[in-house]
């Protein structure tokens, strides 16, 4: 499709790609240029305070899309089991089996954190937040909030090892275990 036929969110679409691909840092007004078919100029038409916008467009359409198909739904009807293997499948095709670098990984270890801080953590709580509900559905209450930090850690982590290592079946292991380990039943206190 022709860059002058693109709808906004379009264009932000093939911004993710490259952020994804090379966050922040690593991302070139070329290289974002090229992705969209749109010239520096037409860049800047849409997003007037440069990479900066774009790149906060990027997190606005990725936490609207991850509020429609992971948050939202962990918080929706049906059993926690079945919520979390919904989510644990949604983010294994967002993340191409371990094949695709996370966007939220690319942004908070470039040096471009300080300045997506507030949106980075606004999404991490959500999603920590719609997990931690899913597991006090579970009746898991007391453990619910640290179990679901420890879950996003590990998606987290497990995608960073994976590129690491060059090896996408660590990330597809880690999700693999996870609905078990969040599901487990709770110690009991002494």
């Amino acid at each position: 499709m022709p860059a002058a036929l693109l709808s906004r969110e379009e264009v932000v679409d093939r911004l993710m790609g490259v952020v994804q691909r090379f966050g922040y840092d690593g991302a070139s007004l070329a290289q974002l240029s090229k992705a969209t078919g749109l010239g520096k100029s037409s860049l800047y038409h849409y997003f007037p305070a440069g990479k900066d916008d774009m790149v906060r467009a990027v997190l606005d359409h990725l936490e609207s899309q991850l509020r429609s198909a992971v948050f939202d739904p962990l918080r929706g009807p049906g059993s926690a089991r079945a919520r979390i293997e919904a989510m644990v499948e949604t983010l294994d095709d967002f993340y191409g089996g371990g094949k695709k670098p996370c966007v939220l990984g690319n942004l908070v270890l470039g040096t471009s954190r300080p300045r997506f801080r507030r949106q980075l953590r606004a999404i991490f709580d959500q999603w920590i937040d719609a997990l931690a509900a899913a597991l006090a559905d579970a009746g898991l209450g007391p453990v619910a909030r640290a179990r679901a930090e420890d879950a996003v850690m590990r998606v987290e982590g497990a995608l960073i090892l994976a590129h690491g290592m060059d090896d996408v079946t660590l990330f597809g292991r880690a999700l693999r275990q996870l609905p078990a380990e969040l599901l487990a039943p709770a110690p009991r206190r002494p």
